[in-house]
């Protein structure tokens, strides 16, 4: 096994039955984490980068099986934050040395390409040294066009399966993996830092999916790469489904890692909500990003999209001093920066 490690750390990639036996594999995972840590720190050293997380929608008109905010959710409080406290939410972050904002929510129908585009504008305009990452979902090429002339340099769109049969599984009839995947390439082409990534233990997935969902990874070459367990939500129809592990996904995270050296890799909340020392193993598994929450206290309850989610009733300082502690505790640093990928520079071909 640890050959295989070794390999796909050098060629950053194996066969499908080889990343089979490294995913299914019995022994422990301290080889793996180790190389995964090793090429973290030869590509971003002992850096993490934090990102300031804003919900500011919990409207979504979309029902997919697994989401707590989905549509079908009628027991949900809904809500939309104004832009004045998108804002001044961008501004507290600012002041704690935050320098990106995400700007996350469903995709709800009063967000229109307007206000999208005059929010980050305006975000820009006001802190022109950070980055701004929109993760709103799908959306025709036009709008994903108008986010970027407005100044959005990152988008953040999980794909959640690669396989046709299991998207079909988790999502209703009127979304397509098709669609899914061509947004994805239109915002490569327009120019984003594009992120993707998956659920892992989500219902009906197994090795293979695992494997179709690394494949597509390797076709699309994003920036970003957002994994963490599926957790179930008690108002869906996956309520009674078991959880990812931690253990799966930890893995998982280390294969992404020795696949993609350059890769932008969040320790999730979705991994601190299943053990409480989930980041920190994140990051010595290879993740080097973090997303404390800037949506106001007052809110981030309603933004709940699987049950026992962290981090709800936190101040955002408080928020943002304990990840400081957290990672720092991993033998990691926090920096200020924007935290932008660092994809190796190609060669220049030299004129025979």
């Amino acid at each position: 096994m640890k050959k295989l490690i070794e390999q796909l750390k050098l060629e950053h990639d194996l066969c499908d039955d080889a990343l089979t036996a490294i995913i299914q594999r019995d022994e422990q995972d301290e080889s793996l984490f180790s190389a995964a840590d090793e090429v973290r720190r030869a590509n971003y050293g002992t850096d993490v980068y934090l990102r300031g997380l804003i919900e500011f929608t919990n409207v979504c008109k979309n029902n997919c099986y697994y989401c707590g905010i989905r549509c079908g959710n009628k027991k949900e409080e809904r809500y939309r934050l104004t832009p004045e406290e998108i804002l001044e939410s961008c501004e507290s972050g600012y002041n704690m040395g935050f320098r990106t904002f995400v700007l996350q929510g469903g995709e709800d129908p009063r967000c229109t390409d307007d206000l999208i585009c005059t929010l980050v504008d305006t975000i820009k305009t006001r802190y022109p040294d950070c980055a701004v990452t929109l993760s709103i979902g799908e959306k025709p090429r036009g709008s994903y066009q108008a986010y970027f002339d407005a100044g959005a340099d990152r988008y953040l769109l999980r794909h959640e399966t690669a396989s046709e049969a299991h998207y079909r599984k988790l999502h209703p009839p009127e979304l397509s993996l098709e669609n899914r995947k061509r947004c994805l390439y239109d915002l490569k082409d327009i120019g984003f830092q594009v992120g993707a990534g998956f659920m892992v233990g989500s219902p009906g997935q197994t090795t293979r999916e695992l494997i179709a969902d690394l494949r597509f990874l390797q076709q699309l070459q994003p920036d970003m790469i957002g994994i963490g367990p599926f957790i179930p939500h008690h108002d869906t129809p996956f309520a009674h489904e078991k959880a990812g592990t931690l253990k799966l996904t930890l893995r998982m995270l280390s294969i992404l890692r020795l696949m993609f050296p350059y890769v932008l890799l969040p320790a999730t909340t979705a991994l601190g909500t299943i053990s409480p020392i989930g980041r920190e193993l994140g990051l010595k598994a290879g993740a080097n990003v973090m997303m404390p929450n800037l949506t106001p206290r007052r809110v981030r309850q309603y933004y709940d999209l699987y049950d026992n989610k962290i981090c709800m009733d936190e101040e955002a300082a408080k928020c943002r001093a304990c990840q400081e502690g957290r990672v720092r505790a991993a033998g990691y640093r926090i920096v200020c920066d924007r935290g932008d990928v660092r994809r190796p520079v190609k060669p220049e071909k030299r004129e025979q």
